[in-house]
């Protein structure tokens, strides 16, 4: 449905309008960027991004209303996780070389 790499998909087609230069900026082929577009507008009720051909008048493309709170959604539950889980990160954290030793009685 939507994780990381589409979110990134989508906020940089927000922030550039253009399905083309989103996927430049992640490394990924215009045909790529362009099916994982299709397969978010196919996913999802109503289609999140919206884009016009290019040409002499140029082409271009945007997030849908439904696009922008897809978004908005998903950055909102990665922050919820983040806080949720913010302890046991810690814990994580602290067991890799070079980390404080949390372990009990040390």
């Amino acid at each position: 449905m939507l994780g990381p790499g589409k979110a990134q998909l989508l906020a940089r087609i927000r922030d550039t309008g253009s399905i083309s230069a989103a996927g430049r900026e992640m490394g990924m082929s215009y045909k790529r960027a362009w099916l994982l577009v299709e397969e978010m507008n196919s996913a999802f009720r109503d289609p999140l991004v919206a884009s016009a051909r290019g040409g002499p008048g140029g082409g271009g493309a945007r997030l849908t209303e439904a696009g922008e709170a897809v978004l908005s959604l998903y950055a909102e539950i990665l922050d919820r996780a983040r806080r949720a889980t913010a302890d046991q990160i810690a814990l994580l954290e602290a067991m890799l070389r070079g980390g404080p030793d949390m372990s009990e009685g040390k």
